[in-house]
């Protein structure tokens, strides 16, 4: 059974332009599904409290009823203001996650590239 051997064609090619789309491309699934995610549960949290106050207020029998869930309403806000602060957080850390790890990518592949260049000036 023959092995296949990789040419240095091969692993420059691999190396200089698969290998960085690659990382590249998982990056950037990586992180489109955690922005998923973190939109998908703030959404969920979104409708799930508006369904709360709505079947609240469907319980107010009288004026004293109505008067205390108006009255509820600020904290209502108040969560509702903590938790978009808190989404904002979380899709700026995503966000800053990602440059920080493209732009990591990016330094690593540049060094390879002129690693390569060098080496191929040398036996040149």
């Amino acid at each position: 059974m023959a092995t296949f051997q990789q040419s240095p064609t091969n692993e420059q090619f691999h190396s200089l332009f698969l290998g960085p789309l690659q990382a590249f491309v998982s990056l950037g699934v990586n992180t489109s599904e955690k922005l998923f995610n973190a939109q998908l549960n703030a959404q969920k949290a979104y409708v799930d409290l508006g369904l709360e106050q709505a079947r609240q207020l469907m319980q107010v029998k009288d004026a004293a009823e109505l008067r205390d869930y108006m009255e509820g309403q600020q904290r209502v806000a108040k969560t509702l203001a903590e938790r978009l602060k808190g989404n904002a957080d979380q899709m700026t850390s995503i966000q800053r996650d990602f440059f920080q790890k493209s732009q990591k990518l990016t330094e690593e592949n540049m060094q390879k590239a002129q690693q390569l260049a060098s080496s191929m000036r040398e036996t040149a």
